[in-house]
């Protein structure tokens, strides 16, 4: 088997998006290199692709040097039949592109839906779409802890929508300011704060403990590091410094954790995985400086929590990983159906350690051994 590396098609220019998201042979009717009928096809969704794929290659298209490519792509995407509908739920579409999505069909409630409920959509799109959206829409958005908490402008959306009803707004509002979160210029959460903590909290609001930005001051470059290289080889936090992080990390509101989750470094992350709100701990195993080291320890922790779990096994990146995979096997939280599904995709050469491994769980130890036991049959028949 060749060993020499594979020219990949690039794709159209200033796209976010690399063409290796799409299968290698489908990989042309993307590029710009390619004729222009090749690329037109899949302006027109006329090519064999899985909803997940068209969605990125009519986005890569709309960056087409073409410009009958570009406008068709974009006109096929507005109109998106039914049969690609899928893909905007899938969570392991390009944020970029469900982000692009979700501001060309937001007034379809129907595709709208999907794409706010979909945790890759990035909250900026959400924030754009909480300020005009529909009551159902409102709904949905208000309804999503993590992102409200994350991103402060959605909840500015919301509070801004006439079509949000006012039960929507206190309760998202009082749920935002019990968690920490202080924005002076929107009236609603002004008047949540009153209404929680009396009249008082409005001219000396509670101290709502340290902000991620000044976590993040405070500790500088420990906490900060631009590339994902430097944040798997970095040398760990001196002891005396970790210790006035966890200090300082522990005095923080959930709204702050969540940012702090989401900018800083490893070391803060490996704090706040250990967080026992569920909102924080998937904050972290969200975050896009994540690493796959990272990911790999909470995969190996069997006391990790239930959806961090879910959301690294439902991650096709995750999962490209062997390791991980492996991890994940060994985690007695792993869903049986999902531990069969990761089965079958196992060398034999694992397949046997599993089967002899005590701290499986006893069910996927089991079918390890029958998928061991199958193999060696037509052996046995040969004797």
């Amino acid at each position: 088997m060749s060993t020499a590396p594979q020219t990949t098609p690039a794709a159209p220019g200033g796209c976010p998006i690399s063409a290796e998201i799409l299968p290698p042979n489908m990989r042309k009717h993307v590029d710009p290199a390619a004729p222009a009928p090749l690329r037109m096809m899949a302006a027109k969704a006329l090519v064999p692709l899985a909803p997940a794929d068209m969605l990125g290659a009519l986005f890569m298209l709309t960056f087409d040097p073409d410009a009958g490519v570009r406008e068709t792509a974009a006109k096929t995407a507005a109109a998106l039949p039914d049969r690609f509908s899928a893909g905007l739920r899938d969570e392991n579409v390009s944020p970029p592109v469900l982000g692009w999505f979700l501001s060309l069909l937001r007034a379809k409630d129907v595709y709208a839906e999907m794409l706010v409920l979909n945790p890759s959509t990035p909250d900026e799109a959400v924030a754009e779409v909480a300020r005009d959206c529909s009551a159902k829409i409102c709904e949905i958005i208000g309804h999503n802890q993590l992102r409200v908490l994350r991103h402060e402008n959605i909840l500015r959306g919301l509070c801004s929508n006439p079509n949000a009803s006012p039960a929507l707004l206190d309760n998202v509002c009082d749920f935002a300011v019990r968690s920490g979160t202080a924005i002076a210029d929107v009236p609603q959460v002004q008047a949540a704060r009153v209404r929680l903590f009396g009249p008082q909290a409005a001219a000396a609001p509670p101290d709502p403990g340290p902000t991620a930005e000044e976590i993040l001051k405070e500790f500088g470059d420990d906490l900060v590091k631009e590339k994902e290289e430097a944040e798997e080889t970095a040398a760990p936090m001196p002891e005396g410094k970790k210790l006035s992080l966890t200090q300082r990390v522990m005095k923080m509101s959930i709204a702050q954790k969540i940012k702090l989750a989401t900018l800083g470094n490893k070391e803060a992350r490996g704090l706040l995985i250990r967080d026992t709100n569920k909102l924080v701990c998937t904050a972290v195993i969200r975050s896009p400086r994540i690493t796959d080291g990272e990911v790999l320890n909470c995969a190996t922790n069997k006391a990790v929590n239930e959806e961090v779990l879910r959301i690294i096994y439902s991650s096709r990146e995750f999962t490209k990983n062997y390791k991980i995979k492996m991890a994940l096997l060994k985690n007695p939280k792993l869903p049986l159906s999902v531990g069969m599904k990761f089965l079958s995709t196992l060398r034999e050469n694992d397949i046997k350690e599993l089967s002899r491994d005590k701290n499986v769980p006893s069910a996927l130890q089991g079918m390890a051994k029958k998928m061991m036991e199958k193999k060696n049959e037509p052996k046995k028949d040969e004797k």
